[in-house]
């Protein structure tokens, strides 16, 4: 899984929306203490670096050695390479001990994990009581009448190039397995909604479409499914290659305690 991300790391960080501050600041609302967190699946490290304005140490992790290159350098926050080897005691010592993270954050990732492995693991080192994990991921994007039903077609051709757990994806993580407690942030089949605007030039939206994985699986299957045709079209949908639009990402997310 973790060659997914290699390829487009760099792409990933330049392409990717900032999530907004306030949600950092919502959740960090919720623990009782502030010491430690857990930001899983890393990415480029932009959770981490919000995630780090509230607590006094981070430790960010993630399968892929690329996208850990490409992360901020922070001093609060300890960046970690986990190949999918690591075992649960080791992951469990790398991040600290049993009942010691006040929040465990997924952002954009939660689809890719072995679940009852990750969870299993957040069970034993969340602090109990007062600590929080939150699981977000944003799929779609509203743009406006004319572009929205173009977008809708080319994300229809890049399903069956998903590698894992797509449908968590597709049914906007209704269906993803969450075994917390709510604390009225949306719990498991029934997501809080929410809206992250960003200004995007085309370029950019294009460079954010390049950094799906299952672009780049197409690719290296021998299908481009951002060809000159399927470019052109969501160009001129756009309104063309000059306008700066803001696009809407319709983002959904899971917040829970462990349950006594």
């Amino acid at each position: 899984m973790a060659r997914l991300f290699n390829k487009q790391a760099k792409l990933y960080l330049d392409a990717r929306p900032t999530y907004p501050r306030e949600w950092y600041s919502m959740l960090a609302s919720l623990t009782t203490h502030h010491l430690l967190a857990w930001d899983a699946g890393m990415g480029n490290g932009q959770a981490a670096l919000g995630v780090v304005e509230h607590y006094e140490q981070v430790i960010a992790t993630d399968v892929s050695e690329e996208q850990l290159k490409h992360a901020m350098p922070h001093p609060r926050i300890r960046y970690h390479h986990t190949p999918l080897s690591i075992s649960e005691e080791e992951l469990v010592t790398l991040i600290g001990r049993e009942n010691s993270v006040d929040l465990v954050t997924v952002a954009q990732a939660g689809h890719w994990f072995d679940l009852p492995k990750f969870y299993s693991i957040v069970t034993r080192i969340l602090r109990k009581p007062g600590g929080i994990i939150a699981v977000w991921c944003y799929k779609s994007f509203a743009v406006s009448p004319e572009f929205d039903p173009v977008m809708k077609q080319f994300y229809d051709t890049t399903l069956p190039y998903w590698k894992r757990n797509v449908q968590y994806l597709t049914d906007d993580y209704k269906e993803l397995p969450f075994p917390f407690e709510s604390v009225g942030l949306g719990f498991e089949g029934q997501p809080l909604e929410l809206d992250m605007p960003k200004e995007v030039s085309f370029e950019g939206f294009l460079r954010m479409l390049r950094s799906f994985s299952a672009v780049n699986t197409a690719v290296e299957q021998g299908v481009d499914l951002l060809s000159e045709k399927v470019v052109k079209e969501l160009e001129t949908a756009w309104g063309g290659c000059e306008l700066v639009r803001t696009i809407i990402y319709k983002t959904f997310m899971l917040v829970g305690k462990v349950k006594a």
